[in-house]
This record gives structure tokens, sequence and C-alpha cells, in this order.
């Protein structure tokens, strides 16, 4: 059984590399058809090159994303914690609504400091689920607070497991 996980495991970023791969060579054909000025052609191509390495490394790395993630955190000494915020609705808000309480997020972070960050957030029917690092608590509910977003239920996450844990 774990031969096979890692197995399909292999087959996976295999598939990604090949998948990332045939995105790059359609990037730069569309490139070439639209006719770029060379300054421009030569910025792509690096950025694409870079992204290219940038994507095969994290994909042939053996290192989950969970390892990341908990890596991050230990890196940064930083708590991780996941906010639950109770918004009736939130999986109907529109692009323009997240994007202006994304901006509003963002723009208590900066007046913060650099000690709580967001990484990311899920929105549900009714619920959106943030995760940040932050020192401690009192700062993610003071950040709740300033940016007038509900915090329902604040939880330190104590570790990240992903399914290269069963490996």
């Amino acid at each position: 059984m774990e031969a096979r996980n890692h197995q399909k495991t292999g087959r996976n970023r295999k598939a990604k590399r090949v998948g990332t791969l045939n995105i790059i060579t359609m990037e730069i054909l569309l490139c070439q058809k639209k006719k770029l000025p060379n300054n421009v052609l030569f910025l792509k191509f690096i950025f694409i090159l870079t992204l290219t390495f940038t994507l095969i490394n994290c994909t042939s790395n053996k290192s989950s994303s969970a390892d990341i993630i908990r890596s991050e955190a230990v890196e940064s000494n930083q708590n991780m914690y996941v906010i639950e915020r109770e918004i009736p609705g939130a999986g109907n808000l529109t692009a323009e609504e997240l994007k202006a309480i994304s901006q509003t997020s963002c723009g208590v972070l900066e007046e913060m400091g650099s000690e709580i960050h967001w990484m990311h957030s899920y929105v549900t029917e009714d619920k959106i689920y943030c995760v940040y690092t932050a020192p401690n608590v009192e700062m993610v509910r003071e950040h709740a607070k300033q940016g007038g977003f509900p915090a329902n239920s604040v939880s330190k996450v104590a570790t990240v497991i992903d399914p290269t844990t069963a490996e």
C-alpha cells in the first residue's frame, strides 16, 4: 500500500511538471503570435523561465504543502490561527465585494505592522475561514476589531497535516 501511494505521488508530481511545461510553451507561442516588442518579449521570457524553474522545483521537491506551511510558521516564530467569521451569504459575495473586504483587511494589516500576516481564506456558504500568522490571539482579534470583521472563533493551529502525513 505504501509503495502504491509513493508511486501515485510520483505520477502526480510528473503530471504537474508536464502540465506546467505545456502552459509555459503555450505562453511563449502566444507571445510570438502577438509580435510584442523585443524588450517586452525578453521580460516575459525571464518571467516564464523563473516561473518554470520555481514550479519544477516545487513539484519535484519532496516537501509537502503541510511541511512548507509548518516550516514557514516556525521560521517566522509565529503562531498560526484559523478564524471563523460568520457572514450570512458569504458564498454569494461578488468578486468586487470580496476585493473590497480584502483591501480593508490588507489596509488594517499594513497599519498593524509586520508581525501579523493573512495567509489565505476559504469562503463557504455562510462563513469565511481565514488563516493568519501572528504572535498571539489578541493581535488577531485586534485586526478583526479594527477591520470591522466578525471573529466568532479564533483557534490556534497545533499542526498541519496533508495526504503525505499518511506516508
